[in-house]
């Protein structure tokens, strides 16, 4: 006798749509495709806007055949889903010819003009490090870029809130006409978080330019700004007082050796944005700024500085004596700094014993990054006071330069200070410290 019966149904045709939904967010492009073709219901969830809220195109210089491949399908998804999409973000891997950015001008110039017309909900883009001043970007294909990218700022600048242009490495002009593209409809823009670290070109005097200041005055919410030393002036910052005092909270300032950092900033323009904006705090980085005259000039004590790192890489000059920053500068901020990072080729001078006098005068420091020439019974010392309750640190990451090649003594003192330590190491820290041969 037959069966009439219905055949019996997998578990799976009775999940409940947020749970298939779910499912379908930790699966790839291929696999979401493939999982499409099952039954109209798994197709319909492939249909989800919020599987298509956020994207990634990443374009590589010298492409696998897997790489092309996955740059297809992104650009596929990307325009047949463009209507959901919130957050883009450009990546741009190994760029190594003209004929490269030449092809990524002409694909981000239909990706743009269609997400232009079919996208009303983007408020995220990010396009790091396009590094627009390299040979590869003849004139004409650059110039062709920045036009698209301005136009399209234009489209959605009454939506965008975070835009990420680090590394774009424009001149003063073409980075002022796409920032102006974020306020051309009104002349305000209300976007909260910029980031132009390393936006414009080396060199620059941006912080005399009158140009950059009337652009900076028409953004009136900012959040958080994330940009380089050699934009600050008291212009600015009264700028960003009148404007945008009432919503700021973070500064992030890089400053390079390769940036002019020689402008005079009055404490008193610190004063004013630091009082008109209660919640602001800002950060300092450094790189291979570390003579005690540049960072006395930067680092002013009116400033509401919370973290601070200085950055030598691996170069050592005797002229950066760090003995009278870390003693008579930083101390300064004991009331204020929560993070420290000092990455120092100190060769010339042993400063275990100002560093841990510093550590103790900051009542707030709760995060340590060092990469020093230091004895290991600093970290013991370190840890001693930490177990008296002397500082409040929660994080302690050293990396003990030395030089000599074979550090197993000093790994088995390491070993021992662990072991002496573990209770609070473990209970209490995120802990990480070796010994580092520097030849």
């Amino acid at each position: 006798m037959e069966d009439d019966s219905e055949p019996e149904q997998s578990s799976w045709a009775y999940l409940p749509d947020v749970c298939l939904r779910r499912v379908f967010h930790w699966l790839d492009d291929k696999d979401r495709s493939q999982a499409a073709l099952v039954c109209k219901k798994w197709n319909w969830a492939m249909h989800s806007g919020s599987l298509w809220r956020s994207r990634t195109i990443t374009f590589y210089g010298r492409p696998s055949r897997k790489q092309t491949l996955e740059l297809q399908n992104a650009l596929w998804y990307i325009k047949k889903f463009a209507k959901y999409l919130e957050h883009l973000e450009i990546k741009l891997s190994n760029p190594y010819n003209t004929a490269f950015t030449q092809k990524v001008q002409v694909i981000m110039r239909d990706v743009l003009s269609h997400l232009g017309k079919c996208n009303t909900h983007l408020v995220s883009l990010s396009m790091k490090y396009l590094e627009l001043d390299r040979l590869i970007w003849k004139n004409v294909v650059r110039a062709q870029f920045i036009k698209n990218l301005a136009t399209f700022l234009k489209r959605k600048s009454e939506r965008l809130d975070y835009l990420n242009l680090k590394g774009a490495r424009v001149t003063l002009e073409e980075g002022c006409e796409l920032l102006n593209s974020l306020s051309c409809l009104t002349n305000q823009s209300f976007i909260s978080e910029i980031n132009i670290e390393d936006f414009f070109s080396r060199h620059l005097l941006v912080y005399s330019s009158t140009l950059f200041h009337q652009t900076m005055s028409k953004f009136h919410s900012l959040v958080t700004l994330t940009f380089n030393y050699n934009c600050i002036s008291d212009e600015l910052l009264d700028i960003l007082r009148e404007h945008s005092a009432h919503s700021l909270c973070t500064l992030n300032i890089k400053c390079h050796n390769h940036d002019p950092h020689g402008q005079v900033v009055w404490g008193m323009s610190w004063a004013n944005l630091a009082k008109s904006a209660p919640e602001l705090n800002v950060n300092f980085f450094f790189e291979r700024v570390m003579k005690h005259d540049h960072l006395a000039r930067i680092l002013l004590v009116e400033i509401p500085v919370r973290s601070i790192s200085l950055r030598s890489c691996y170069f050592s000059d005797p002229d950066w004596t760090m003995r009278p920053t870390l003693t008579n500068l930083l101390p300064a901020y004991g009331h204020v700094l929560q993070e420290l990072t000092l990455e120092l080729n100190n060769d010339h001078e042993l400063l275990d014993n100002e560093l841990l006098q510093l550590i103790l005068s900051c009542k707030r420091l709760l995060f340590l990054k060092v990469w020093a020439f230091l004895s290991v019974t600093f970290v013991e010392r370190l840890l001693q006071n930490r177990a008296e309750r002397k500082c409040i640190l929660t994080t302690i990451k050293v990396r003990i330069y030395t030089a000599r090649q074979d550090t197993s003594e000093d790994d088995q003192l390491l070993r021992d200070i662990y072991r002496k330590f573990k209770h609070l190491i473990d209970s209490e820290l995120n802990y990480f410290v070796i010994t580092y041969p520097m030849m």
